[in-house]
């Protein structure tokens, strides 16, 4: 049974930093693309980074240079490095991985349970 286990978030003061980590755990043939997502009270789920199995990134434009996403293939972990935080990303951020298991074979994606960050002005 795959599994993603986040970490890292909390409460900080705009203008702070938070690093959220996200491990896959279960019987994996390859993980293959990984993602942030945040969804804020009242709005819609947003992406928010994704990196490929390359190690080619995006970004929505309202982090693009604050937030960093990088991914430790040997810890099968994906990490949100965000800097010069403020009150607008306060959301509930999830990670999730396009994983082949080696059950299923095929690719699906698994989501993680989600982590609280909240940024105080």
């Amino acid at each position: 049974q795959v599994q993603l286990v986040e970490s890292g978030g909390g409460l900080v003061q705009a203008g702070g930093s938070l690093r959220l980590s996200c491990a896959v755990s279960g019987s994996i043939f390859s993980i293959n693309g990984r993602r942030w997502y945040r969804q804020a009270t009242g709005k819609q789920r947003e992406l928010v980074a994704a990196i490929t199995s390359g190690g080619s990134t995006i970004y929505t434009n309202s982090v693009k240079g604050r937030f960093t996403i990088s991914r430790d293939n040997a810890k099968n972990t994906v990490y949100l490095q965000m800097n010069s935080l403020k009150p607008e990303d306060t959301a509930v951020y999830y990670c999730a991985a396009d994983i082949i298991t080696l059950a299923r074979g095929g690719q699906r994606t698994y989501w993680g349970q989600g982590t609280q960050v909240t940024v105080s002005s």
